[in-house]
């Protein structure tokens, strides 16, 4: 799978060893950076690229990831097009993309341990979207207030 991953300087260790495990696993990554650890440099400068690149299709899913992944989370859902989710259990990593069409996963670079981490992605990037009616009827709910209120950086 093509793999898109972002982070500010609160996700930058943790973001260089994940985009080395999903290499390892045969996945293809794009960084969109930080590319170097800057204490000053903001996460929307790395999330905006990810997200678009994720809503167009040029990557198939996304993480995300900066101190806390709250910021991260807000910032990807500012983009017409991408599902993102502050995850911190399996069950949502899963559920989030069967039920809900997640596909940025967005994560604390200094709230969670990078096995954790590892088995998140893991369980978010084997999950599937149902494509169940109650699902595509909620999700057309959602893209309608995305058209009546607009949505886009």
């Amino acid at each position: 799978m093509r793999i898109g991953i972002a982070t500010d300087h609160g996700g930058f260790e943790l973001k260089t060893k994940l985009a080395n495990q999903l290499r390892e696993a045969g996945h293809e990554v794009i960084d969109f950076g930080a590319h170097e650890l800057t204490p000053d440099d903001d996460y929307p400068d790395f999330v905006v690229p990810l997200a678009r690149a994720v809503a167009s299709g040029s990557v198939a899913r996304g993480v995300a990831i900066c101190g806390s992944g709250v910021g991260a989370s807000i910032c990807a859902n500012k983009i017409m097009g991408a599902h993102a989710a502050l995850i911190e259990d399996h069950f949502s990593a899963k559920q989030g993309v069967e039920d809900d069409h997640m596909n940025i996963l967005c994560l604390g670079g200094r709230t969670l341990g990078s096995e954790v981490v590892w088995d998140l992605v893991q369980t978010f990037l084997a999950a599937d979207f149902s494509q169940a009616p109650r699902h595509l009827r909620r999700l057309a709910k959602v893209a309608a207030l995305e058209s009546q209120f607009g949505k886009d950086a």
